[in-house]
């Protein structure tokens, strides 16, 4: 019996050594849930990088025994070796010392239709421009600021009712559609990579476009007449 426990012990410590290694850069509830889809498909989660006091990725990080990197402090010497990075709601700049070290690299997602709306805020821009329509795109990062090629995205209407009041307007439609989009699309990527399958292509930058964050009061820019100065 005690040698039937020990093989059973040595291929459980096998099977752990070969499992799919990801690591987490994310905050709040977006990098919570992406934490929980990497564990409902077997990964080993081997760390997580976000604010100490936050209540979603990080109390779940600490639930479940995964070491957590202090957000603002992810650098090349701290990140553990890995298959993959993924970014879920983080602001966190990923050097470029820190990128090489995935196997494949880093997927992020932004909540626009690459390379559409480049930037902070690209929801809300999006409805202040009074398009029809925008998306998300799960990409590779790279050292531009959502330039990396595109390997997955989705699209999705904007309400005519959202242009009046657009701030507000893009919570909820970054809770109603673009969340759960950006979900659905980390699965298919993730399956997609697990069964050796890498998807990217690069941005046509003939259509890109890069608004400033919204949240910040003394953005004077001629050009985006739409910002509102109070």
């Amino acid at each position: 019996m005690a040698a039937i426990l020990e093989q059973f012990k040595v291929l459980n410590i096998l099977e752990m050594e070969n499992r799919f290694k990801i690591f987490i850069s994310g905050q709040k509830y977006f990098g919570e849930e992406v934490l929980r889809l990497c564990k409902n498909l077997n990964i080993d989660i081997v760390g997580v990088c976000c604010p100490l006091d936050d209540k979603y990725i990080g109390k779940a990080a600490r639930r479940w025994n995964i070491p957590i990197i202090p957000a603002g402090t992810l650098t090349a010497d701290k990140m553990p070796e890995c298959d993959l990075g993924i970014t879920a709601h983080s602001f966190d700049y990923i050097g470029k010392k820190t990128r090489y070290i995935p196997k494949h690299g880093w997927l992020g997602y932004h909540p626009s239709l690459l390379p559409r709306h480049r930037g902070r805020s690209a929801i809300e821009w999006a409805i202040r421009m009074k398009e029809p329509i925008t998306g998300g795109t799960v990409f590779w990062l790279n050292a531009g600021i959502d330039r990396g090629d595109i390997a997955y995205q989705d699209w999705c209407w904007i309400p005519p009712a959202y242009y009046l009041e657009p701030s507000k307007s893009a919570a909820k439609l970054w809770r109603d559609e673009l969340c759960p989009m950006g979900l659905k699309l980390f699965e298919i990527a993730l399956k997609d990579v697990l069964n050796g399958e890498i998807k990217r292509k690069p941005q046509d930058n003939q259509f890109s476009t890069f608004e400033p964050d919204t949240n910040v009061k003394d953005i004077f820019r001629p050009d985006l007449l739409m910002i509102e100065h109070k």
